[in-house]
């Protein structure tokens, strides 16, 4: 049965940092992109980030570029989303998925499976 489930969200500071992870359980997982996507109070889903299969090339929304770092390890099939000096405007469910292909991808419809999400809440 396929799982994703993240962990990691939390309350924190703004200027704070998290990491958040994903653990996967699909078969195929060290062949498949995996991002991260959010979804404040609201407000649509959005792209936050995604990595390929190797863990090598990484694309980032703008809003989170030079702040937030994507990685994964494949060994142990989770993905981590590390979030430095974070905003309010952050605050939001994050959700991990994995992907149909092995390239970075950053609309929804591209992922096959997903996790329930992981709270993050940012004070200022």
């Amino acid at each position: 049965q396929v799982q994703l489930v993240e962990s990691g969200g939390g309350l924190v500071q703004a200027g704070g940092s998290l990491r958040l992870s994903c653990a996967a359980s699909v078969r195929s997982f060290s062949s498949r992109a995996m991002g991260w996507f959010r979804q404040a109070p609201g407000e649509e889903r959005e792209f936050v980030a995604s990595i390929d299969r190797y863990g090598g090339v990484a694309t980032y929304a703008d809003s989170v570029k030079g702040r937030f770092t994507i990685s994964r390890d494949n060994a142990k099939n989770t993905g981590y989303l590390q979030m430095n000096s974070l905003k309010p405007e952050d605050a939001a469910v994050y959700y991990c998925a994995v992907a149909r292909v092995g390239d970075p991808r950053i609309n929804e419809y591209e992922y096959d499976y997903w996790g329930q999400g992981t709270k993050v809440t940012v004070s200022s």
